[in-house]
């Protein structure tokens, strides 16, 4: 790997931020370390740590950095459009920015965020759905259910697929088959191909179960 810069550069906290993206994409979240970031840099760890005290604040920031970039992927096209669409698009943009990084949404779970940048997004998705009809309880209780699952399919997805299109040997559909026993496991000899492939449709359903079962819960004033 060859260091993002050479010679003397002031460090800022961004530039420090998009070399952990770099990394993570290139390494995955285990070899993300602050003093892999300072090789990676071409500065001394002490560096690094002036500007973020331990990984757990660097994946912070990464995390908001990702989430605030992938904010375009969660609103409609058009504005008008009912509440199920805001709230299908929200998941489906969501999946797809946790896509665009390695170990996306293992990144991303449970981190804090250091800005605002997404909540101005969420907030007027969140208003939207108070237009709608829904309560401010039930619209937190829908959409956070939206991100959970979410958040845990792509990490199954990415457990699977570490970068698009490569699939984990570990992950062989026809060696899964192989080794159930027809007699004993029927039913999860046609599970394989539905657990670990075409994760475009199985989210849609996913995503579609959920709806399923949301609706507006108060009367607009």
């Amino acid at each position: 790997m060859q260091p993002l810069y050479s010679g003397f550069m002031k460090i800022n906290r961004d530039m420090v931020t998009r070399a952990g993206l770099k990394l993570l994409n290139e390494e995955g979240l285990e070899q993300l370390t602050l003093r892999r970031l300072g090789v990676e840099l071409n500065v001394q760890a002490a560096t690094i740590y002036w500007h973020f005290k331990s990984k757990e604040e660097l994946i912070d920031e990464m995390a908001t950095t990702v989430l605030a970039e992938g904010s375009v992927n969660l609103i409609p096209a058009r504005k008008s459009s009912g509440w199920r669409i805001w709230a299908s698009t929200y998941g489906e943009g969501l999946r797809k920015t946790l896509l665009a990084y390695r170990d996306g949404a293992r990144m991303v779970a449970g981190t804090r965020f250091t800005n605002t940048v997404y909540l101005k997004t969420t907030e007027r998705i969140g208003n939207q759905m108070l237009a709608s009809g829904f309560s401010v309880r039930a619209a937190v209780v829908l959409f956070g259910t939206i991100y959970n699952y979410t958040v845990s399919f792509v990490m199954e997805e990415q457990a699977v697929f570490p970068t698009p299109g490569e699939r984990s040997p570990g992950y062989s559909i026809e060696e899964r088959t192989a080794r159930l026993d027809p007699a004993e496991f029927p039913f999860h000899r046609q599970t394989s191909a539905i657990l670990f492939d075409s994760y475009d449709r199985r989210f849609r359903e996913g995503l579609e179960l959920i709806l399923n079962g949301a609706a507006p819960d108060r009367k607009k004033r």
